[in-house]
């Protein structure tokens, strides 16, 4: 997989048969509208030249080198040029609607975790950037990226290829230790699971510092050497039509279920004008995956070609590289109802109904079903790969009960840097996930967090299905809405966010919460603008976060609508 993945970047390139052209290459995104073509064969001299600069400057093999870039060319070009230097990787969230200070603080405690030989940049950000790295107590300056040095001859790697830092929606960020064997199994696996053709190309808008946009959007194709359509995020909220113009003749992308709720909401029937006639997948997680979302987006843009077919739902996380269970295309969507009501960790979870996908087959879906216990596989995991689900005390539960989920095998890296830890964890050579599932019928499901879930009359109840069932109750879109649970003496108590102004939905959301949780339950609705919910790189809730810039009195332009008790305690 070192010669598949980074071969190319040799002169003359040795890739076993593939060769690093200038027929084919990444199209990124310009902010006219247009799109800039990069070879491979540009990129790889490009980044030949950055490793001679990065060994001019003392970096050499075994050496950890941060990248504080935008997606566009200087990213790519210091991304490859870094592990043609022999150094370990790790991408940086670039600044983004965070306050700087807030920005600089979280990235900061990032940075300081690597023990980083050296912070790449560019000229527009190495303000921010210098603040970063003196905040992490680096004495040395971030490295303004420029390719006009002499080429250094590419070092092909054995050891720690990336340092991937998890999103932090349960807890502070830390660094997994992804080696180049964990990135060769995963890349196999994520090319067999899509069935991937020789000349079918990529678009994809998700930032590179996350595992799905670095493993699944860009190392996937680029090991391949096909061509890849990459846009930034910003640019895809802007116009989404522009990432899904490309599968007119794009066959493989990745996003999590937000995109296409996303897409539904900003263009609606006008998703059948497209032409989506290309596209053949579209690995989708990241997040709880709403059987609804999917089939209202399929039923739209059914006229314009696309089949819900494409639709791969999956689960993964940074730990195991990125993929562990993934829809192969020759399996039919499973969708079933559980029975919320009744679980409990460790027990059998009641099947209540099973039905096919409905997207294409008729009109878009009503979304009154959320929140009712819908949810859908994410497939059977990968060969090679043993995932179980374990009670309290880490024994393997039978087919169809709740517990936590725990995966082995070679994709499952060594751990955290630093010797950092958390709920995921590594025991007996097994990733212990912090997530909670079951298997059923061969194929994985997951509600989430078991850190998320809210203990109520002895039963497990997940925020994402509180979420779920407010969005239903008040048509709030689920993205627009958090649910935290917060440890109280006097019993179960949530804090719901949402970016909404005050209305009539206030009363309906909260009637929806204590009908499942229970009448005595304390509610406090906390509402802003947009920008109220705090999000991890993937796109998940940072919870925790939320919950305790509330109570030190620092979300900006917010509002707490009703608080029928104390809120003191901690996050569940």
């Amino acid at each position: 997989m070192n010669d598949d993945l980074l071969g190319w970047l040799t002169d003359p390139p040795h890739t076993g048969g593939l060769t690093a052209g200038t027929d084919r290459g990444i199209h990124l995104a310009d902010d006219r509208g247009g799109w800039t073509f990069h070879s491979y064969r540009e990129i790889a001299a490009s980044a030949r030249r950055v490793a001679g600069s990065l060994a001019a400057s003392g970096v050499g093999p075994g050496d950890v080198v941060c990248l504080l870039l935008p997606t566009g060319f200087p990213c790519l070009s210091s991304l490859f040029g870094v592990w043609a230097a022999g150094a370990t990787l790790c991408l940086l969230p670039p600044p983004s609607y965070t306050p700087e200070a807030e920005y600089v603080e979280h990235v900061a405690g990032i940075l300081g975790q690597t023990g980083a030989a050296l912070t790449i940049t560019s000229a527009e950000l190495a303000p921010v950037a210098a603040r970063v790295v003196a905040a992490a107590g680096s004495e040395r300056e971030p490295w303004v990226w420029h390719d006009d040095g002499e080429e250094a001859p590419v070092h092909l790697p054995s050891g720690l290829a990336l340092l991937q830092f998890t999103s932090g929606s349960s807890s502070r960020p830390r660094g997994v230790r992804v080696g180049w064997a964990n990135l060769a199994a995963n890349l196999s696996m994520i090319h067999d699971r899509l069935d991937w053709r020789a000349g079918e190309s990529t678009a994809s808008w998700l930032p590179l510092h996350h595992d799905m946009g670095l493993i699944g959007c860009l190392l996937a194709p680029v090991s391949r050497q096909e061509d890849l359509w990459l846009m930034r995020p910003e640019q895809f909220i802007r116009d989404p039509v522009r990432w899904l113009s490309r599968f007119a003749f794009a066959a493989h992308t990745a996003a999590p279920p937000f995109a296409f709720e996303y897409a539904v909401r900003r263009l609606g029937k006008r998703l059948g004008d497209l032409d989506l006639s290309a596209w053949r997948t579209a690995i989708t997680g990241a997040e709880p995956i709403s059987p609804g979302v999917l089939e209202r987006f399929a039923a739209l843009a059914a006229p314009a070609g696309f089949s819900s077919s494409v639709f791969l739902p999956s689960y993964g996380l940074a730990e195991a590289t990125l993929a562990v269970t993934v829809r192969s295309r020759q399996t039919p969507l499973k969708v079933v109802r559980v029975d919320t009501g009744g679980l409990r960790l460790g027990g059998p979870v009641t099947v209540e109904a099973e039905r096919g996908f409905t997207g294409g087959a008729g009109p878009a879906p009503s979304p009154d079903d959320a929140g009712t216990g819908w949810m859908i596989g994410c497939g059977p995991p990968a060969d090679g790969l043993d995932v179980n689900v374990l009670d309290e005390d880490g024994k393997p539960l039978p087919n169809g009960h709740l517990g936590e989920i725990a995966v082995a095998g070679p994709s499952v890296t060594d751990g955290y840097h630093a010797g950092r830890t958390g709920s995921t964890r590594i025991v007996d050579g097994a990733l212990r996930t912090g997530d909670a599932g079951f298997l059923h019928r061969g194929e994985l499901f997951v509600l989430g967090r078991t850190g998320d879930s809210i203990k109520a009359h002895g039963r497990s109840v997940y925020v994402e299905d509180l979420e779920a069932r407010v969005a239903a109750a008040t048509g709030i879109a689920r993205d627009r809405c958090a649910v935290v649970g917060v440890g109280n003496a006097d019993g179960t108590a949530v804090t719901l966010f949402v970016e909404r102004p005050e209305g009539s939905w206030v009363r309906k959301a909260t009637t929806a919460l204590r009908g499942t949780l229970g009448d005595e339950t304390t509610v406090t609705v906390v509402v802003g603008r947009s920008g109220l919910i705090s999000r991890t790189s993937s796109g998940k809730p940072r919870r925790r976060h939320m919950w305790e810039q509330l109570r030190a009195g620092r979300l900006r332009d917010s509002r707490v609508l009703e608080t029928d008790a104390t809120t003191t305690g901690r996050p569940l």
